[in-house]
């Protein structure tokens, strides 16, 4: 992959002018690859990476597996295309496994919230066999972003 990319991928935040000295070029041309890169949907975005731990009411996260009955003419497609237009939902991926197609990572303000969309609007898609949730416990790494040790200080915190 470009480095230009990987560097935008650890931290989206860089400057034109940060980006330049790094790789060696001049902010102009690097302002004009990631306007390219915009342009042709390579890049869709930037985000923050919050550690929903040191928040009050953050809510929850789960993953959920989906197996899928996939349709004649577009696959996997349509139905992770549904799955991903819900808000609740962050991330689908389609999955080479033995027991399930789909991964959807979804958010919600409570384990109940979580469980009345899986119950009332993705188990009811006509595609969905079954589904399985796992509640997220606790992040220790996201994104490439270590949460281990603020774990630790918690840990050790506890234990005096």
């Amino acid at each position: 992959m470009d480095k230009l990319l990987t560097l935008l991928e650890d931290n989206a935040q860089f400057t034109y002018s940060q980006l330049a000295a790094m790789l060696d070029e001049t902010e102009t041309e690097i302002k004009k690859r990631i306007e390219d890169y915009k342009r042709k949907g390579v890049i869709k975005g930037t985000s923050t990476i919050i550690d929903r731990s040191k928040l009050q009411n953050a809510g929850v996260n789960a993953i959920i597996e989906i197996k899928v009955t996939p349709k004649a003419e577009t696959g996997f497609d349509e139905t992770a295309k549904i799955v991903a237009s819900f808000d609740n939902v962050d991330s689908v991926y389609l999955a080479a496994s033995a027991t399930f197609d789909l991964i959807a990572f979804v958010r919600g303000a409570n384990i109940q919230e979580v469980s009345s969309f899986v119950a009332k609007q993705l188990s009811t898609l006509d595609s969905v066999v079954s589904t399985a949730t796992h509640f997220v416990l606790t992040e220790y790494k996201k994104s490439g972003i270590s949460f281990i040790d603020d774990c630790n200080e918690e840990q050790r915190s506890m234990e005096l």
